[in-house]
């Protein structure tokens, strides 16, 4: 009797601009894919790792200024070392891998926001991960106008990006809807203004496609 394959390993993204919900969204993913019977990697750029907590401190709290170009290179960083470390180890074990940012987050924010080359900043990543993309990325899109009220309702100290102005927000913003329109397969977009259970919903409805 053969015995059954081991099931493919899955990598799940959540992508938006802060304040979008890519945290709630997912949990609830996590919480329905363990419900599957499947094991579940839970993560986030920066951070994943313990390199990823001490890169994450220079990159969102850092007192001063951090030069454009040095910032896009520690994001590339930690990624080499969370894809090496603990995303590709648990895709080739057949874990699903849900993860708050990938690079994506990168060119919008370093590429668009800080007006960076995008293309350069995209070969960086994947240059860093040897070429690592994910199955499905959720790119939950919400105007910075309604992201800032959200992040002012929760009352917590603004990070280095949440801090900056309209502008460079309507900018990732708009890199990211542009990334979406490029790689239509891997995205599927959603309106972060819903509410919650919908796009869960939405979310399931792509995710158990793939797994299927």
């Amino acid at each position: 009797m053969t015995p059954e394959a081991a099931p493919r390993g899955l990598w799940v993204t959540f992508e938006g601009g802060d304040g979008a919900g890519k945290t709630t969204q997912a949990a609830l993913l996590e919480e329905w894919v363990s419900d599957q019977g499947r094991t579940v990697v839970r993560t986030r750029e920066p951070g994943g790792t313990e390199v990823g907590v001490l890169i994450r401190d220079i990159v969102l709290h850092h007192r001063g200024d951090i030069a454009p170009r040095a910032e896009a290179l520690l994001y590339a960083a930690d990624r080499a070392h969370h894809v090496a470390t603990l995303v590709r180890p648990a895709l080739e074990r057949g874990d699903v891998v849900i993860q708050d940012r990938y690079l994506d987050s990168s060119v919008a924010y370093q590429g668009a926001g800080r007006v960076l080359d995008a293309a350069q900043v995209r070969d960086l990543s994947l240059w860093a991960t040897e070429g690592a993309l994910p199955d499905v990325t959720v790119l939950l899109d919400l105007d910075p106008a309604s992201a800032r009220a959200r992040l002012d309702a929760d009352d917590k100290p603004f990070d280095r990006l949440e801090s900056e102005k309209a502008e460079f927000h309507e900018r990732v913003r708009e890199a990211f809807l542009a990334l979406a329109r490029a790689e239509p397969d891997r995205f599927v977009v959603l309106d972060a203004s819903l509410p919650a259970d919908e796009l869960a919903a939405a979310v399931r409805e792509r995710v158990a496609a793939v797994l299927a």
